[in-house]
């Protein structure tokens, strides 16, 4: 097949690709409500999702809800979430985004982003994980390692800032595939696309991908 020059094209074919490839893709983070994802998805800054899923098995039996965080003093929350790393920041952090949601917002999680911007330690990435995720709200698009990686190695975007990233990908992608755009794309990352050695010979996008950055 001969490569596809025109961005557009070329994002509505991978996104085309992808989402046959990965049908199953979801959010990695497990969680059973919108708080817990929010708590989730803070703890994950520099953290694996795998190690978040192991300290919140744990963590989500002890705290059911934001007072339950606000019930303890910081340095017990700093232990139970010690192994997800800067514990200390991301205590004071969901400790802090609690204190708001209760007081703020009456114990719920806002659903616009202007709104979820005021909790602390919750940026676009963090915002546009839970309102996508939790309640189906296509606010933007999920810029994380993989999805800035690929989308570089890729040729959708030239930024390397995750914020100049996010605008390039929402002038590509169909709104109604926001939400999901990114789990294909970390799916991918993840499985085939790696950052080291892509397993090139085995991608579904390799006749379609300029392979920017990849060496022979």
């Amino acid at each position: 097949m001969q490569m596809i020059t025109n961005r557009s094209k070329r994002t509505a074919e991978i996104i085309s690709r992808l989402k046959k490839e990965y049908p199953d893709a979801h959010c990695a983070l497990n969680h059973t409500n919108p708080f817990e994802l929010l708590v989730a998805t803070i703890l994950s800054a520099q953290c694996t999702d795998e190690r978040v899923n192991i300290v919140t098995a744990t963590l989500f039996r002890k705290y059911r809800g934001p007072k339950d965080y606000l019930d303890v003093p910081q340095e017990e929350l700093e232990k139970d979430i010690h192994s997800t790393g800067f514990f200390r920041n991301k205590a004071k952090n969901i400790q802090g985004a609690c204190e708001k949601i209760i007081e703020m917002f009456g114990g719920e999680i806002p659903q616009t982003m202007e709104e979820i911007l005021k909790l602390n330690g919750v940026a676009r990435k963090t915002a546009n994980v839970v309102l996508g995720n939790a309640f189906g709200i296509a606010s933007g698009v999920v810029v994380d390692t993989h999805v800035s990686r690929l989308s570089q190695r890729l040729g959708l975007t030239k930024e390397k800032t995750p914020e100049k990233i996010e605008l390039d990908l929402q002038k590509l992608v169909p709104k109604e595939e926001w939400v999901m755009f990114p789990h294909w794309i970390i799916f991918h990352g993840r499985q085939v696309c790696k950052a080291r050695k892509p397993l090139c010979s085995e991608c579904v996008l390799e006749d379609i991908c300029p392979k920017i950055g990849v060496s022979a």
